[in-house]
């Protein structure tokens, strides 16, 4: 017999002022199980390749930082799972030492990446709702990775590229609001601009320089993102909540403290089972970038969730 089961069954043999105190208890319960949300985290098997400081090992993890860590990639060979991680040995036992100091945790595995392709029966579904904007498209021309919302100039097709819409459509198409789980990145995409024009919207000429770590054109995590704010002309989209900065010929939109916490307002309107982070090995991790904390998105995410949990 569960605990709720118990104190209903119990209430029968106290008073009515008693039963309105553990009626009151029982719901406050309840109210407290359903506020709990998820935080799902991403981490990357190629991040600790990188130079410091993005060299990114699972040993300093902070185990009680999310209630979900997903390790990005194992893949399939002759029916069986690989993981193809140089230091496979560590990771478990790194894993083991995680789920030692916090048994709550959930480790989980991703298998393949974006090419991989999967089918599911989606117990969540995290939905990778960034990348509406890049260097691939054409005509090319400046926009945000993530916007919130839909854009005062965006038109056609380009109304549908933000967080809004994408939940929506999965919403709309019947998807079980408690079973979504919203991305947010911690990362932006960059542009080389191609005039003197720097709004959204504005004409680029390719992919932006790429970051000193990541090493990727028209890519840069937060910590290099903080490292080319020094300088660089900051706009808050007003109508997408979120920002972009300029430097010279080259524009970066991004996601910032203020803009995750937007996001996660957002998701908590709809109900929505949590937030997913792609991924906590490009936030700024040790804390030395930003001079915010270790973990400055992530931690501005937590604190709005608010209870961990489900």
């Amino acid at each position: 017999m569960c605990v709720l089961e118990k104190l209903a069954r119990d209430m029968g043999a106290i008073t009515m002022d008693q039963k309105s105190l553990w009626a009151g208890l029982v719901v406050l319960l309840l109210l407290q199980e359903g506020s709990a949300y998820k935080l799902v985290c991403y981490f990357t098997s190629w991040s600790q390749d990188r130079q410091e400081p993005g060299k990114f090992t699972l040993e300093s993890a902070d185990p009680f930082l999310c209630s979900h860590l997903i390790y990005s990639f194992a893949s399939i060979s002759d029916n069986k799972v690989v993981i193809k991680d140089k230091n496979d040995a560590m990771l478990y036992q790194t894993i083991k030492s995680l789920k030692t100091k916090n048994p709550k945790l959930k480790i989980l595995l991703s298998i393949g990446g974006y090419l991989f392709g999967s089918k599911g029966e989606l117990d969540f579904i995290n939905l990778l709702s960034f990348d509406f904007h890049g260097s691939w498209e054409k005509p090319l021309v400046t926009g945000h990775n993530s916007p919130l919302r839909k854009g005062q100039l965006d038109r056609g097709t380009t109304s549908y590229y933000n967080v809004e819409y994408a939940v929506g459509y999965w919403l709309n198409k019947g998807m079980p609001a408690e079973k979504v789980v919203m991305g947010i990145p911690t990362y932006g995409r960059s542009f080389t601009l191609a005039s003197a024009e720097t709004a959204v919207g504005a004409p680029a000429s390719g992919p932006g320089a790429a970051g000193p770590i990541t090493e990727s054109s028209g890519f840069l995590a937060y910590y290099e993102i903080c490292q080319f704010l020094q300088g660089a002309k900051i706009v808050r989209l007003q109508d997408q909540q979120v920002p972009y900065a300029v430097k010279g010929n080259q524009w970066v939109g991004y996601d910032d403290v203020e803009s995750v916490e937007s996001k996660v307002q957002f998701l908590k309107s709809l109900n929505l089972a949590g937030a997913v982070i792609w991924s906590i090995d490009m936030d700024d991790f040790t804390g030395k970038s930003c001079s915010q904390g270790p973990y400055p998105l992530v931690q501005a995410v937590k604190r709005s969730l608010g209870s961990l949990g489900r």
